[in-house]
């Protein structure tokens, strides 16, 4: 069914005036289900996924009230007329933040203002930049939804060398902290309930790098905290989009989701501290047999590696503040090996981690020159990571990154302490 073009849906009173740019030809007020695709200068690619994500909810959902809605950043490439041209069923609402006011977290903001305005049970959001979304998706990640979970993450089969911010910092610092085993905790595609949006909403710890790339992980982390369960979607196909080169790339990204993530481990300690290890969290979906491959990650191993190497020699004085003395001394000693023989294990990165996350905490040194400051140790571990896993089939690497995860867990104590420490 598609959604009601009439009656004006329910308001949070705690919602603030908004401050968009809105096109709703449909002139829709009320959904019980929203699709909501962020995005940025992606008119090449959304016009696909508004067309799955429509099919998703006609298939899947046609009892219920619909809607796509596009959050966009002002794009220039006319990414809101390649949205609103799709020819569906299901009528669109174009939601844009005002010219200048760019991040992906502002685009979010908007969708939790419209999807409480509309009354919605269900919001779902998928990547604008995805290539291998079916309808599918749309069903797994909205059904658990409807059973009373207010939150749901994606599952997804990725090439190793994508997701290496989830995989060697997000996923297994979430699970040490907050004993809950969510693989893809920011992923970009999942789903939330109407009381999800309505707390969200509320902006609790929402800062400049929430607003930009650390959104995702603010939103998993308040919903593991939340009253209301969690659950993961296993999506059926590997996740295909721009992918990107670590050592290139992501640098920004890391610093918003990294600082997002420190600061909630301040407002969560007392909850986090009483975790001592994980448990599953419950999966929907069709079963892990996917045999369809991801497309290869292009990784520069020796950009990765100088860029650990150079980055540990311009930020010394920071390193002998952040870390402790023999994590220190481990780290240099690795920095100073040749690109050959280098490598920065599990157990060690474990310490680096909690090391950096206690020295956010205790304010070392300004907090924007450490997390810059702990760009190269990542590239460092990224790189030593693709040298230990050329040549290993997908599911051994999962396995790698899962005993990774188990030592980010048996080496909490060494965090428990020292944060505890800091805090005296």
């Amino acid at each position: 069914m598609q959604a009601e073009t009439t009656n004006q849906g329910a308001k949070d009173p705690k919602a603030e005036k908004p401050d968009w740019i809105e096109e709703n030809p449909g002139k829709v007020r009320q959904a019980d289900i929203i699709v909501g695709i962020p995005s940025f200068n992606e008119a090449d690619c959304i016009p696909f996924v508004a067309e799955q994500a429509a099919i998703g909810l006609k298939t899947y959902f046609k009892d219920y009230r619909s809607v796509l809605i596009n959050c966009d950043n002002n794009s220039e490439d006319k990414t809101g007329e390649a949205f609103l041209s799709v020819d569906t069923d299901i009528p669109k609402i174009y939601l844009s933040t005002p010219a200048g006011v760019k991040g992906k977290g502002n685009n979010f903001r908007n969708l939790f203002r419209k999807a409480v305005d509309l009354g919605a049970q269900a919001i779902v959001v998928v990547d604008a930049d995805l290539r291998s979304i079916t309808p599918r998706w749309i069903k797994n990640l909205g059904e658990p939804l409807f059973q009373d979970y207010g939150y749901v993450a994606p599952i997804y089969i990725r090439h190793k060398y994508d997701g290496t911010i989830t995989n060697h910092i997000a996923y297994p610092l979430s699970r040490a902290l907050y004993g809950r085993r969510m693989r893809q905790p920011i992923g970009g595609d999942f789903g939330f309930s109407g009381e999800m949006a309505k707390l969200y909403l509320e902006g609790r710890l929402w800062d400049d790098c929430v607003a930009l790339f650390g959104i995702d992980i603010w939103m998993t982390t308040l919903a593991i905290n939340s009253p209301y369960p969690t659950a993961q979607a296993f999506l059926g196909a590997p996740k295909i989009h721009r992918a990107k080169d670590p050592a290139a790339s992501l640098g920004p990204m890391f610093r918003h989701v990294i600082s997002t993530f420190f600061r909630l481990m301040e407002a969560f300690d007392q909850s986090w501290n009483q975790v001592r290890w994980s448990k599953p969290t419950p999966i929907f979906g069709f079963g892990l047999g996917d045999t369809e491959m991801p497309p290869p990650v292009e990784v520069n191993e020796e950009r990765l590696y100088q860029s650990f190497v150079d980055g540990f020699k311009e930020n010394l004085e920071v390193y002998e503040k952040a870390l402790t003395k023999d994590v220190y001394r481990k780290t240099k000693e690795i920095a100073g090996l040749s690109y050959d023989q280098f490598e920065l294990p599990p157990a060690l990165w474990a310490k680096v981690v909690y090391d950096f996350a206690v020295g956010f905490h205790s304010n070392v040194v300004p907090r924007d020159q450490l997390i810059q400051a702990f760009v190269p140790l990542y590239f460092g571990r990224t790189g030593s990571y693709v040298r230990t896993t050329q040549g290993m089939e997908l599911r051994v690497v999962e396995d790698y990154i899962e005993e990774q995860c188990l030592v980010f867990e048996e080496t909490k104590p060494y965090l428990v302490e020292r944060w505890g420490e800091s805090k005296g």
